[in-house]
């Protein structure tokens, strides 16, 4: 068996993750809709053998919520606007050569006949480099935008996923590798054997095929998923090649992974097959008290009216801005947003006996993810126990604002985990799938005709 690798996900979540990120002097916020911006990032992730860029969507600007109970708009908040992410990867994928394109769609309010379609063009122009990150909404501002005053419930938002995947990876399977003969002399275009129709009947699609888009390079765009309930667990196990999830201790993270792991076998799945990336947000300087520094002064640009926001999103029907900020975080009801975040949040006020405004302060920060601030030498010491402790496969990277700081983690802390053996020096293959070590699944058709893949 081999020595793992590091596998790393660069998250361009822009004008940053970090709430006040946007503000700092070496920031530029035009990262979000500038895209010669997005072309440097791709490139600067890409010269650092990435395996991947990963962009986030909402159908929506966030925060309809009041920060005074009354007023939807939050000036002081980036991450307002940005550029539609199928769009963009595909545009990225004419400028970059090797670095894979993972872009969020929701299959809440998507049609996977159209999903399937703008997934495999994306990977057929990319060379097979395409990825669909896939999740149900959270954010209840989306309702709005198509017809609804409010999301539909949590479990039947995740009922309507399952489906929407079987029949996104049925229609990628409509084309057999090699149905395409473009044999001018007898005319056939293609060997109607190896077409095959979906004929998809289910509680929420009613789809027929096949798809318009033959067999894509990597036979099917790579899946990532974010859920950590059990039933974004569930879906994750038997559609994930990627798994972007948030722990924040060892732990935590080995149970995360073993769990995914075991239920991905229990769907016949190769649990080597799906690969688990928690968030990890690195704040890096050539020294540990230099990364400190540059730590406190972005502490001292939140505003805790957007830090507060943060949690509110996450409050559920409760309205936080009641209570005192300096008080301790109250009993929440139950989410119909994201409910392992909300999770998450109430463990660590209970644990570490957090203020309201300490969590919304964490929260503007890194969204929930696992904080690391220190030298290359201490970041890559953190990464490597993470790995050989077997809690994670690799990191799913989120930076505070762009783009310094990826070049950051690209020029200080990659040679250093390249110098222990622990990531790649060159990339593995041409595919995304090839270089994150994950296999193609088979074409159930071929597989029902032959009795193997």
């Amino acid at each position: 068996m081999t020595d793992p690798k590091l596998h790393f996900g660069a998250f361009l979540y822009t004008p940053g993750q970090h709430s006040a990120g946007w503000r700092h002097p070496d920031a530029v916020p035009q990262t979000d809709m500038h895209f010669p911006y997005y072309i440097e990032m791709a490139r600067t992730a890409e010269r650092g053998l990435i395996d991947t860029i990963f962009l986030q969507d909402t159908a929506a600007i966030g925060g309809s919520g009041a920060l005074d109970g009354t007023s939807p708009y939050r000036p002081s908040q980036g991450r307002q606007v940005w550029l539609e992410p199928t769009t963009l990867i595909a545009a990225l994928a004419a400028v970059t050569n090797h670095i894979g394109l993972i872009a969020t769609a929701t299959t809440t309010y998507n049609e996977p006949y159209n999903i399937a379609r703008r997934y495999a063009t994306i990977d057929h122009i990319s060379g097979g480099r395409a990825g669909w990150n896939l999740v149900t909404s959270q954010v209840e501002d989306e309702a709005g935008n198509f017809g609804l005053d409010k999301h539909v419930g949590h479990g039947d938002r995740y009922a309507r996923a399952g489906e929407f995947y079987d029949v996104v990876a049925g229609l990628w399977d409509s084309w057999e590798a090699d149905a395409f003969l473009y044999d001018k002399e007898s005319g056939q275009y293609y060997d109607t054997d190896k077409l095959h129709f979906l004929r998809h009947e289910g509680e929420h699609f009613r789809v027929r095929g096949p798809l318009n888009v033959s067999r894509t390079p990597q036979g099917r765009p790579v899946v990532a998923q974010a859920g950590s309930s059990d039933v974004g667990r569930e879906l994750a196990a038997r559609s994930a090649d990627l798994v972007f999830t948030a722990q924040l201790v060892i732990p935590e993270g080995q149970a995360f992974r073993n769990d995914i792991r075991a239920r991905a076998e229990r769907h016949g799945r190769n649990p080597d097959d799906i690969k688990i990336l928690p968030g990890l947000m690195p704040v890096i300087g050539r020294t540990d008290a230099e990364a400190q520094e540059k730590y406190e002064r972005l502490q001292s640009l939140i505003d805790d009216r957007l830090a507060l926001a943060a949690l509110a999103r996450l409050t559920g029907d409760l309205d936080i801005y009641q209570y005192d900020p300096d008080g301790p975080l109250p009993p929440l009801p139950p989410s119909n947003a994201a409910k392992a975040r909300q999770d998450l949040i109430v463990r660590m006020a209970k644990e570490d006996g957090l203020s309201i405004r300490q969590i919304g302060r964490y929260l503007g920060t890194t969204q929930g993810h696992r904080l690391l601030v220190g030298s290359p030498r201490t970041v890559a010491d953190s990464m490597e126990e993470w790995l050989l402790a077997g809690a994670a496969d690799g990191f799913n990277l989120l930076f505070p604002f762009f783009p310094a700081p990826l070049t950051d983690f690209v020029d200080l802390v990659v040679p250093e985990i390249q110098r222990r053996g622990i990531y790649r020096t060159e990339y593995e293959g041409r595919t995304l799938r090839e270089n994150l070590g994950v296999s193609v699944p088979p074409n159930r058709f071929t597989l029902n005709k032959t009795g193997r893949g």
